[in-house]
């Protein structure tokens, strides 16, 4: 005990003597800390005991000394040490045992750590008397070390601060002050929480050229998701023999670019590491290969009736492929729909040029295509009704052609098949479609087989009504919100939400099957791909090929099955 006494007397001796200066402070606090780390095999623990705690919270009072005195190697050497101990609460595998009687719950760490936080204001003015007192030493409270980093703007301190209180209870300011510190995890922290564009692309670049993995990559998916690709490849290629994510979307970049011998290298990098999308790009690459438009051939579609709707997928690209293909697999082990007259064809891989696309198609804000492309093929093919899967956009259908992006679900796409057969959406719709489909004169334009509307006497149309209770007696007749955005009640042949209100996790009722199938048996009721063909080709200007089509469309709608 005598040597503790005489350890912590010299130290506090040489804070007077020494007049504060300050490489002198950092020398004999390195000295007292070290003389700890070599009890505790190098490194400060967790745990310390009553003599070292002495030590520590003494070497601790002469870096703060030194640190006030803009010594940068004193608050270098202070956080350093916060560090060390707190380790073992930033990382829940570490060998250092919890101090006894305390829970290694992270929640409640993390609510003890947060409720020191709220208290450490209330005890701040107490410690830090102690902290500039020669004959008192200040409590070896971590949290109360990196408030006063953060008090003199050190960056690294407001990010372990910000770490070890947790996002919840930390204030905004700690990351902030990190980030603009340099600190690169808390700069990509910051440009994630922020919901500015402008604001999440300057931090993610200002983490990324310090080289910060996760960084770079978030940057690469920023760029990719604005369709920056060319700002995307040089992260993508930094990344990529380092994260799994960032091999196979350089991979699927420097497919679609034409560069396939390398693009394959990063698939099976990716797909070797357990990364899902790079094996299913691998096994697209092996069933199909890029088509030109003149070169794709005939189909054979199943006869009969069997096929009153036949569906015929397109992509061109790599991503929106394995989409495609996903579509229909997922289809044709569909169970649900089996009793339906809808066929679809195995898609077809188009030059990634061959499609227009837009994500604000015609000033509409949906995704769209130049069809007109496709017509020789629908020639050949003798499809009706066409899906093309683009990068990015909202999905929907326009006479006889749904539009997908790569992130649309085998879900999005059954809510669209039923589109197809003129099913109206079951949740509150665009007013400008309100307008139309709610009106009492109107509906019957639409005769959507899902949805009535109020009428003085009843609801209209009232033969819609009367399916239903030929098909099901005991139906019940459900509010849908199909028309609240234009004030007006109608309902549904349903009180379960189906799935043409939440795709997801919405219902088909056996109901709606037998609906759907009888309106695939009337397609006078249905647009197929002809009218769109015509109305491209009209507003062309080539009458001859828009005839053609128009042809092509009433022999359509007049097939009875």
């Amino acid at each position: 005990m005598r040597g503790l006494f005489l350890a912590v007397f010299a130290l506090l001796i040489v804070v007077g003597d020494t007049g504060r200066y300050a490489p002198q402070l950092v020398a004999n606090a390195t000295t007292a800390l070290s003389y700890v780390r070599e009890q505790a095999q190098l490194k400060l623990p967790s745990e310390l005991s009553a003599e070292n705690t002495y030590r520590v919270r003494s070497a601790f009072a002469l870096l703060w000394h030194a640190a006030q005195l803009n010594s940068i190697e004193a608050q270098q050497t202070l956080m350093t040490s916060i560090e060390e101990i707190t380790s073992h609460q930033l990382n829940p595998e570490s060998h250092f045992p919890s101090p006894p009687g305390e829970s290694t719950d992270s929640d409640e760490l993390s609510q003890e750590l947060s409720q020191e936080s709220d208290e450490l204001s209330q005890h701040r003015g107490n410690e830090q008397t102690a902290a500039n007192t020669s004959t008192q030493v200040p409590k070896l409270n971590a949290l109360y070390w990196l408030e006063n980093l953060v008090s003199i703007d050190n960056a690294d301190a407001a990010w372990l601060l910000y770490q070890l209180i947790g996002e919840q209870s930390a204030s905004e300011r700690f990351m902030a002050l990190a980030a603009k510190g340099n600190v690169a995890e808390a700069q990509l922290a910051y440009a994630m929480s922020s919901q500015s564009p402008d604001k999440r692309e300057k931090w993610l670049i200002r983490a990324a050229e310090q080289e910060y993995l996760p960084a770079q990559a978030a940057l690469a998916d920023w760029y990719l998701l604005h369709d920056q690709n060319k700002k995307a490849k040089p992260l993508l290629a930094a990344t990529a023999s380092l994260d799994m994510q960032s091999a196979f979307k350089y991979g699927r970049l420097l497919w679609d670019e034409g560069n396939v011998d390398e693009a394959k290298i990063y698939l099976k990098k990716a797909a070797n590491l357990g990364q899902q999308q790079a094996k299913d790009a691998l096994a697209i690459t092996q069933r199909y290969s890029v088509t030109a438009l003149g070169d794709v051939k005939p189909f054979d579609w199943a006869q009969g009736n069997q096929c009153l709707q036949r569906i015929q997928p397109f992509a061109a690209s790599l991503a929106t492929m394995i989409r495609a293909d996903s579509f229909y697999r997922q289809f044709n082990n569909d169970e649900r729909l089996a009793s339906l007259s809808l066929c679809v064809a195995p898609p077809i891989w188009l030059p990634k040029d061959a499609l227009s696309c837009s994500d604000d198609y015609n000033n509409r804000n949906v995704l769209g295509c130049d069809v007109k492309p496709l017509a020789n093929i629908a020639k050949k093919r003798q499809f009706s009704h066409a899906v093309v899967v683009a990068k990015q956009g909202k999905a929907n259908v326009q006479n006889g052609v749904m539009f997908l992006d790569i992130g649309d679900t085998y879900s999005v796409f059954v809510h669209e098949l039923a589109h197809f057969a003129g099913f109206a959406d079951e949740y509150p719709i665009a007013r400008s479609m309100a307008r139309k489909i709610c009106d009492i004169q109107r509906i019957s334009d639409f005769s959507p087989p899902n949805l009535v509307i109020d009428s003085p006497h009843y609801y209209a149309p009232v033969v819609t009504v009367s399916r239903w209770a030929k098909i099901d007696p005991n139906t019940i007749v459900a509010k849908a919100k199909t028309c609240e955005g234009v004030s007006k009640n109608s309902y549904k042949p349903s009180r379960r939400i189906t799935f043409m209100e939440h795709h997801d996790t919405g219902a088909i009722p056996p109901l709606y099957l037998v609906l759907w199938q009888q309106q695939l048996e009337k397609q006078q009721a249905q647009r197929p791909i002809s009218m769109n063909f015509f109305q491209a080709f009209h507003h062309q200007g080539d009458q001859k090929e828009a005839a053609h089509w128009l042809a092509k469309y009433e022999a359509f709608v007049g097939k009875t099955s």
